[in-house]
């Protein structure tokens, strides 16, 4: 299963990788999320630990409860990666707007 975790992880931040390397603004913007998306399963990769008790049942008797820091860990992560998407879409959407184009070869033309 860690092989899967791995395989999965480096080929989703590969893709990521190529995707921001692009000249197109929302292939970029989708190679962003699919990185964020990349590295949150590093993080549930990495932190994973299978417990024989849930993290916060109340009897400890029973056995080693599993780490509750993942799972707040990988939840920031998510919601600081849809706010960092949205001001990028807003980002994206505004200069396609004023410029008429999403490709950025063209926009560095306007420099003059």
């Amino acid at each position: 299963m860690n092989v899967i975790f791995a395989l999965a992880t480096g080929l989703m931040f590969a893709i990521g990788v190529f995707q921001l390397l692009r000249r197109d603004m929302i292939k970029a913007a989708m190679g962003f999320y699919i990185l964020f998306t990349a590295i949150n399963l590093f993080f549930f990769a990495v932190g994973a630990f299978n417990g024989q008790v849930p993290a916060y049942a109340g009897n400890l008797s029973e056995g080693t409860p599993s780490d509750p820091l993942v799972q707040a860990l990988i939840l920031t992560a998510i919601v600081i990666s849809f706010g960092s998407y949205a001001i990028l879409l807003g980002l994206i959407a505004t200069s396609a707007r004023r410029y008429k184009t999403a490709d950025l070869d063209t926009l560095d033309n306007l420099k003059g």
